[in-house]
């Protein structure tokens, strides 16, 4: 067996911001720290800030006045920003830049009165904070049979914005088809399925013809990690989506000679890593790494955190 280690993989500009703002939320406020939602996708991120006293809630009732809580990566609802005013919340905004702009998009195109079809997967955190911005005027579409049910009050108001972490080619096929029934349809002003997404899509469509089976490391609820489990799976090879060594069916890889490793933009490398050893330790494989495009985006920090970075002193 030999290994086809892809790149890009892991982490992405936004996880890394989101998770560099904790760690110095942390070390700044202390804990416990609230945090709404899980910070990232990925159950070992989340398992390690909560051994160190993190708490994340999915309802703010169970945050203490007064208490600093952060939103995640995924972004939140303007009910829930006004609601944390309400209880006098002490904020610091982790969302993705991307999901910001998504949001400013939505409200947008709300404000100007257009009927807004956002295509994404429904209860996902980003897709329920970009609906906050203007429920009334947003649907949810999860594919091409829901654009077929869509029926506007004016046919040539409508606008289109998608989820950060669709497929690519899922995305595009659904766009299309909303193209074909609003011709006059309004889209955001730069594509929305995120640069990171794109890239690790790319990288394993580029790979997975060479492989036999596939490893896809990352959590079950991450949406971009499933849609790389089902590109690889759409090229023919039998893959697993994996949170980390302990998940791996060994057996379901016997017999096979090269194995495709990546990683969702939540999954640590460390993570990464230890799957790669387990498979070089079991089959005595070899590691071929390909790097299809370097990634050199950098987010800045949230503002409530720019003003405390590198310094040593605590609230």
């Amino acid at each position: 067996m030999r290994i086809l280690l892809v790149g890009p993989r892991g982490f992405c500009a936004g996880v890394n911001r989101a998770i560099e703002s904790l760690r110095l939320a942390i070390e700044h406020f202390g804990t416990p720290l609230y945090v709404y939602h899980e910070i990232v996708h990925n159950r070992w991120v989340v398992e390690r800030f909560r051994s160190e006293g993190v708490v994340f809630v999915d309802d703010l009732d169970n945050v203490p006045q007064n208490a600093h809580l952060l939103y995640s990566a995924h972004g939140v609802s303007p009910e829930v920003r006004r609601r944390a005013a309400e209880r006098q919340l002490r904020t610091i905004d982790a969302t993705c830049p991307l999901v910001t702009r998504l949001h400013a998009e939505a409200t947008r195109f709300a404000q100007a009165g257009y009927s807004i079809v956002l295509v994404g997967h429904r209860g996902h955190d980003e897709v329920v904070g970009v609906m906050g911005e203007a429920p009334e005027a947003i649907t949810l579409v999860e594919n091409v049979e829901d654009v077929d049910r869509l029926a506007p009050p004016d046919p040539e108001r409508v606008a289109y914005l998608t989820q950060t972490t669709l497929s690519v080619d899922e995305a595009r096929r659904i766009v299309a088809r909303l193209v074909a029934r609003f011709p006059k349809i309004a889209g955001p002003k730069s594509r929305d399925v995120c640069y990171a997404t794109q890239n690790r899509q790319e990288a394993v469509k580029r790979l997975v013809a060479q492989a036999d089976c596939a490893l896809v490391v990352g959590s079950q609820n991450s949406s971009n990690s499933r849609r790389l489990a089902e590109i690889c799976r759409a090229g023919g090879v039998p893959t697993q989506l994996v949170d980390g060594p302990d998940d791996i069916d060994t057996t379901r890889l016997d017999g096979h000679e090269t194995v495709l490793i990546t990683a969702g933009a939540s999954a640590p490398e460390d993570i990464v890593q230890n799957c790669v050893r387990l498979l070089v330790d079991r089959f005595d494989a070899p590691v071929e790494h390909h790097q299809t495009r370097e990634e050199t985006v950098r987010f800045a920090l949230p503002g409530e955190l720019e003003d405390k970075k590198g310094l040593g002193i605590r609230d």
